[in-house]
């Protein structure tokens, strides 16, 4: 019995009560929602939004940066750490990367000696893809064309090392609180021998969802998020963007193709068109939520490849997911520790919120000149 008189059950009892009478409002009341593409909870607390900030304040980003220095290794020209000297390009440049977390020829760890032990052999390559030759430049300021260019070179690369390996992962960092030591527009692409752990939780929840729903799942959420409209951030003909119902971070989105489609090289010219079209018009708007070069971290998530790509994918639909950290301003970011690193991924603002912000953002950058504007306006 509690010193108040009221025991723990009665307690229990009248605090469910009380909150039966509480109309739910998702702005105002915490819950926990479900991500069924990777079998995972997140809570959301929306009413931490109102407290002050006396936590950690990032600093300003760099004003200007060198459209070409001769020391920075991913421009046209430079020499690499290996002594390798790059081509003169001028649009994409693939190369290998210089210092690669997986090689081709890692020799096999061999058999456990006990089941708490165990470890298996891990091979693969990776690669840097430079988007553009200037290094003051980030898609949001490239043109369609060039982010066209990017576009055909992810699927390329993908095509090539999924022939050999049964996952590709293309990923950029972008700005340096996502890690990225160079700020020269780029992403790197790691293949390798095994399906990494975030994959093979999509795999599973994918051909379960198919199994028992007889859909992909990830077909059937993009039609639910077109008719609740809520969370949509953008739409054209042949891609959504949108900020998922179970998103972690702040202003985080997904991109889907409106179409079946399970991997990168599968996407018509039409798509490929149309997907740089809207990644722009996206990471403009992400420009411009803070008037800054927005940071994230993003990647493409398709099919398994290597030596099962003939076997039966059909419940993988092709996506890429953006986790950008920012959460109050240009300095202020979220941290994923305590809690999230304890006991499970918690977010402030609601996914409603953030598309909300997101949709009334405009499509032309906060950077450009009214001469630039009235260019991007009309193309």
């Amino acid at each position: 019995m509690s010193r108040s008189g009221v025991g723990p059950e009665q307690h229990r009892q009248g605090s469910e009560a009380d909150a039966t009478a509480t109309p739910f409002q998702a702005r105002e009341h915490q819950h926990i929602r479900y991500n069924p593409l990777q079998d995972e909870w997140v809570l959301v607390s929306a009413h931490r939004m109102k407290r002050p900030w006396q936590g950690q304040v990032e600093p300003s980003l760099l004003k200007t940066v060198p459209r070409h220095d001769p020391k920075n290794p991913l421009c046209p020209g430079a020499t690499r750490a290996n002594g390798e000297v790059n081509p003169h390009y001028d649009s994409t440049f693939l190369f290998d990367n210089d210092f690669p977390a997986l090689q081709p020829d890692a020799p096999n760890p061999g058999p456990s000696d006990h089941p708490l032990f165990q470890a298996e052999a891990a091979r693969g390559v990776c690669k840097v893809l430079c988007f553009h030759p200037w290094s003051d430049v980030t898609l949001p300021l490239m043109s369609v064309p060039e982010i066209r260019a990017v576009v055909d070179m992810w699927a390329s690369v993908t095509e090539e090392l999924g022939a050999q390996y049964p996952w590709v992962q293309i990923f950029e960092n972008k700005g340096a609180m996502m890690g990225c030591s160079n700020p020269h527009p780029h992403c790197q692409v790691w293949a390798s021998s095994f399906l990494p752990n975030i994959a093979q939780r999509e795999e599973q929840c994918q051909r379960a969802y198919q199994s028992q729903h007889g859909e992909p799942l990830l077909m059937e959420y993009g039609r639910q998020e077109l008719l609740r409209k809520e969370r949509l951030v953008l739409t054209s003909e042949h891609w959504l963007v949108l900020v998922p119902f179970w998103a972690v971070w702040p202003f985080q989105t997904l991109l889907l193709p409106r179409r079946h489609v399970r991997r990168l090289p599968e996407l018509t010219p039409a798509e490929r068109d149309d997907l740089a079209f809207i990644m722009k018009k996206l990471l403009t708007k992400y420009d411009n939520l803070f008037e800054t070069s927005f940071p994230y971290t993003m990647g493409w998530h398709g099919a398994p490849m290597g030596s099962e790509a003939e076997a039966n994918w059909d419940h993988w639909q092709l996506h890429a997911h953006y986790y950008p950290p920012l959460l109050r301003s240009s300095t202020v970011r979220k941290f994923m520790v305590g809690y999230e690193m304890l006991a499970q991924a918690q977010r402030d603002l609601t996914p409603e919120q953030a598309a909300e912000r997101l949709r009334a953002l405009p499509e032309v950058h906060y950077s450009l000149g009214p001469k630039d504007r009235e260019t991007a306006a009309i193309s």
